[in-house]
């Protein structure tokens, strides 16, 4: 059995609960959590943790082979060794020795599923006793007292023909439990190395890192459901979406909506890329039909519908000849949760509520609806 685990406390000097805090929309250990549960070779996830918060955030991942592990407080201080949490781990579960234990770090969310596979297929292959990933890296490095460490300063290489040397990354190490309890430690025996993208070095821990990281996310990682769906339809909500929610009355009562100009644009751009365009809305009002005019959308449906929006674009589908996988649908509301949850690419604007933003892989925008939160959905899927 493979067995993949994650410590995660409460407790965070540098950065506030940094295990639950956004990254790219998601809480940082969701991304370890998703690769781990998308791998073909992970059997059992555990969620180490002594903080009630960061339990009720993994619980509503509603990931299926993720399993909270309550740790003791002792292990979750300031001073406890990751080794202390992972031996207290499995003393107090059965299992084989021969199973093999994958360490996990939040902090580290450049995983994904295939480096696991690829990794647990190299341990066995290779025969050898733990593994640990690595980035190369081709920087120059001298010890205080003024000796060059890894190059001869006096013979400076070129970058192109320089060697490097291999860092730890923190992203996993791999053992087999067995040897995690004889030698009390992650690694031992004769060790490998699986080697990451450079990219992949750098580690949350400092506020400057989780700025670095996010830009790295969202160039790496966030997007990739987005590129790997052909999507052929572009639906949205209205209020709360392409508007800011607000409803606007003069003094003679008359309503007025606020939009966004980027958005606008947005709508082109789909236009230009052959991408068919729809606006799908419970209400029934002269102002949206004059926006979807404005913006030259293909498909307008307002007012309430049999089975609710996604009976709509349902109707739109078959008109197009095309399947609910190609269809990118943003919404806020519980009105939109039928059709956010069944669409092949979704996402919600940084205002949307709750129960929206847990639906598993809908894609959290930072924006707000009717401050570019569209216009950042289509630059996603462009």
């Amino acid at each position: 059995m493979n067995i993949a685990f994650i410590p995660a406390r409460c407790g965070s000097q540098s950065i506030p609960f940094k295990n639950i805090k956004e990254l790219c929309g998601k809480p940082l250990v969701y991304w370890s959590l998703k690769a781990l549960s998308d791998s073909l070779s992970i059997d059992e996830i555990y969620v180490a943790t002594d903080c009630n918060e960061i339990k009720e955030v993994v619980k509503g991942f509603h990931l299926k082979k993720v399993n909270i592990y309550n740790r003791n407080k002792e292990n979750a201080g300031n001073t406890a060794s990751t080794e202390s949490v992972m031996l207290e781990f499995i003393n107090n579960n059965n299992f084989a020795d021969e199973d093999i234990f994958i360490l996990v770090q939040a902090t580290s969310p450049f995983v994904i599923s295939n480096d696991f596979d690829i990794a647990i297929t190299l341990l066995k292959n290779e025969g050898v006793d733990s593994l640990l990933t690595c980035v190369k890296t081709k920087r120059f490095f001298w010890s205080k007292k003024g000796n060059p460490i890894n190059y001869d300063y006096m013979n400076r290489p070129r970058r192109q023909d320089f060697d490097g040397v291999l860092m730890e990354n923190g992203a996993f190490y791999i053992n087999k439990i067995k040897n995690i309890k004889k030698y009390k430690n992650r690694l031992s025996g004769k060790i490998a190395i699986y080697e990451m993208p450079e990219f992949t070095a750098i580690e949350a821990d400092e506020e400057d890192d989780w700025l670095i990281i996010e830009k790295l996310m969202y160039k790496y990682i966030c997007s990739e459901q987005s590129l790997n769906i052909k999507i052929k339809l572009f639906v949205t909500d209205v209020d709360g979406v392409l508007t800011d929610a607000g409803m606007y009355y003069d003094e003679n009562g008359n309503e007025s909506k606020k939009f966004n100009t980027h958005d606008g644009m947005g709508f082109k751009l789909l236009r230009e890329r052959g991408i068919k365009t729809a606006i799908v809305t419970s209400e029934n009002t002269k102002i949206v039909k004059n926006r979807a005019k404005k913006l030259k959308v293909d498909y307008l449906y307002q007012g309430r519908f049999h089975q609710g929006k996604l009976d709509a674009v349902k109707k739109i589908c078959e008109q197009e000849n095309i399947t609910l996988d190609e269809v990118a649908y943003i919404g806020d509301d519980i009105n939109d949760e039928e059709l956010l949850k069944i669409v092949g690419l979704s996402a919600c604007p940084n205002n949307a509520v709750e129960k929206i933003k847990n639906i598993e892989n809908i894609i959290h925008l930072k924006k707000t609806g009717g401050n570019g939160a569209v216009r950042e959905f289509i630059e996603l899927i462009l």
